[in-house]
């Protein structure tokens, strides 16, 4: 029998970027918004908190937009501070990249195995789905997953006896499956 795990956000990611201020690298999005208009251009920016000195930083999402071309409910969800919002443009690969940032996951995110009534199986099959593109290494939800040391999973793999089709040791993104024989 197939298992489904679910890899799903608790909270947004802290940013990785510099700070001018205090030279700080980690920033904090708490989903506020600041949208500002200079006649029928909009400039739109994500806001983020430094985590070490507290100093704000604008994060840019729309940069001299005509007004008209913007959807009017992404117009609705800028003022009413959508952290949701916040999270799919954060998950965005080009504003990432047009604003220098990078993404840290540690401790943004829950991995739920549906019980733990699958630890006693013999043979495990078990499909990780990923509600967000969260980097992880498969290795920590396997090992998580069942209850094992990471070490203990390395071992696994390396007598044949935890597979997939995907690489385990590096980070994954995506959904993959594999299989634990015990």
């Amino acid at each position: 029998m197939l298992n489904d795990w679910v890899v799903m956000p608790t909270c947004l990611p802290t940013v990785l970027r510099r700070c001018p201020a205090c030279a700080g690298h980690r920033f904090r999005a708490n989903g506020k918004f600041r949208v500002n208009a200079n006649h029928k251009l909009l400039d739109a920016w994500l806001l983020v908190l430094c985590a070490s000195c507290g100093d704000t930083a604008k994060l840019t999402v729309l940069e001299r937009t005509h007004v008209r071309s913007i959807r009017p409910e992404l117009l609705d969800r800028m003022h009413d501070n959508d952290p949701g919002l916040a999270a799919e443009l954060l998950r965005d690969p080009v504003l990432r990249r047009r604003n220098r940032i990078a993404l840290d996951w540690d401790g943004a995110w829950r991995l739920d195995t549906g019980g733990s009534d699958h630890l006693d199986r013999e043979v495990l099959d078990v499909s990780v789905r990923f509600a967000a593109r969260i980097p992880v290494r498969p290795v920590r939800l396997i090992a998580e997953g069942c209850g094992l040391s990471r070490a203990e999973a390395e071992r696994l793999i390396a007598q044949g006896r935890l597979v997939s089709a995907v690489r385990l040791s590096g980070r994954l993104s995506g959904d993959f499956t594999f299989t634990l024989k015990r």
